[in-house]
C-alpha cells in the first residue's frame, strides 16, 4: 500500500474533523478547533496522510521556542501496521526540530498500548500521569523526547 503525506489545507479540515469523530468519539476535537489551529501557521503544522485519494490519517504539531507538542495523531484502523504513524510521527519531530525545539511533549491515553509502543520507539520516555484526563475517566500518560545531535528522527524506526 502506497501512501503520502501533504500539507492540510482549508478544504480538508471537514473530512478531518469527521475522520476525528470517527477516532476519537469520546474526546474529538470540535470542528472549529481544528480551523483555529489551521490558522496559527507560525507555531503550528498539520498534515494528512492520504492514499488512493482517500484521508486515512492526519498529525499536528505545535513549537513553541524549545518546546514542541504533539497535537494529534490518527490512522484509521485499517490502515494500521503500514508505517502510516511512524511516518507522520517522524514529519511531525523533523517540523520541531527544523523550528528550534529540543524537546517534544505529548499526552497518550493509557488504555493505548500501540501509540505507546510508537512513541517509545521513538525514545519518548513516560515522565508524568494526568489521572482522569479524558472525559471518559482514562488517566493520560504524558511523554517526553529530548533532542540531542545523536537522535535522529529518521530511518530506523518499524512500522506501527
Amino acid at each position: 500500500m502506497t501512501f503520502t503525506l501533504r500539507p492540510m489545507r482549508l478544504q480538508d479540515i471537514p473530512a478531518v474533523g469527521s475522520l476525528e469523530q470517527k477516532l476519537f468519539p469520546v474526546d474529538a476535537w470540535p470542528l472549529e478547533l481544528f480551523f483555529d489551529e489551521f490558522a496559527q501557521v507560525e507555531t503550528r503544522q498539520y498534515l494528512i496522510a492520504e492514499a488512493d485519494g482517500q484521508l486515512i490519517g492526519y498529525c499536528g504539531v505545535m513549537v513553541l521556542g524549545a518546546t514542541a507538542d504533539i497535537q494529534t495523531i490518527g490512522v484509521l484502523p485499517e490502515y494500521e501496521g503500514q508505517g502510516i504513524g511512524t511516518a507522520m510521527l517522524t514529519s511531525m519531530l523533523d517540523e520541531a526540530r527544523r523550528r528550534g525545539a529540543t524537546e517534544t511533549l505529548l499526552e497518550v491515553r493509557e488504555d493505548n498500548p500501540r501509540a505507546r509502543t510508537l512513541y517509545e520507539r521513538f525514545g519518548f520516555a513516560h515522565i508524568h500521569t494526568r489521572r482522569g484526563y479524558y472525559r471518559d475517566g482514562v488517566s493520560a500518560y504524558v511523554m517526553r523526547l529530548i533532542f540531542d545531535s545523536s537522535h535522529a528522527a529518521k530511518g530506523d524506526h518499524e512500522p506501527v
